[in-house]
């Protein structure tokens, strides 16, 4: 789990992962998922350097759980955590946003039981439903693409250890930032596979998004296991 980032878009003194979220932080519950799942083996969290905060936390606890130090970019962190990660290279790995607090159980079930097809990685993922712009720098539009074939990536995104490690290493020699783990492994030439999600699997990003994340784990897991 990346949780490095300073969440400069978030506009508040906390990073957005330590903000209270209905009687939790959102990274607590990003990583509970995880923790109440027994096949996820061993958790990596990637901490800015000098975080004191996660420590504070009741989750840093947890006996599966280790922490690292970050990078500057997402893809740095994630490598960081991979390093830290035992067992073979083909051992599947998740990454989740630590920013992603309303995922669920039945999101990770379908995630899991995708590894069974032999595709080289997985992600969670929603057909985009809203009419496209491309807009200019003046915001003026330049067109409206089609929408056809068209999905919003989101976490977690689930590949054999060894590959993303590959993945990341040839992204950092080549000088490119992926913006997400698919597109380093899209760039070695490989398809991995959409798994529909959940629109209400939200990224926080905003300060607004707090109240809509809230108003989502009020409902209950079992309600926000149905796509609306």
């Amino acid at each position: 789990m990346p949780a490095a980032g300073s969440g400069l878009r978030f506009g508040q003194g906390l990073p957005k992962q330590y903000m209270p979220l209905a009687g939790r932080t959102v990274i607590e519950w990003a990583l509970a998922p995880f923790l109440e799942d027994e096949r996820c083996m061993q958790i990596v969290v990637a901490l800015a350097p000098g975080d004191a905060t996660f420590a504070t936390l009741p989750v840093s606890r947890e006996p599966r759980l280790s922490r690292v130090t970050g990078g500057a970019h997402r893809a740095e962190s994630v490598a960081a955590a991979l390093q830290a990660v035992t067992g073979a290279e083909d051992d599947w790995v998740l990454v989740h946003d630590a920013a992603r607090p309303c995922m669920t159980r039945s999101e990770l079930d379908s995630l899991l039981d995708s590894a069974r097809t032999g595709v080289p990685g997985a992600l969670l993922a929603v057909p985009v439903a809203d009419t496209l712009k491309r807009g200019a720098a003046d915001h003026l539009v330049v067109d409206t693409p089609s929408r056809d074939s068209l999905w919003r990536a989101l976490t977690p995104q689930m590949f054999p250890r060894g590959l993303l490690r590959r993945a990341l290493d040839a992204a950092q020699q080549a000088g490119r930032l992926p913006t997400d783990e698919a597109q380093a492994v899209e760039w070695l030439g490989l398809r991995p596979l959409l798994v529909p999600g959940n629109p209400w699997n939200l990224k926080i990003t905003h300060a607004g998004d707090l109240q809509i994340a809230a108003a989502i784990l009020g409902q209950g897991e079992s309600s926000r296991s149905t796509v609306p």
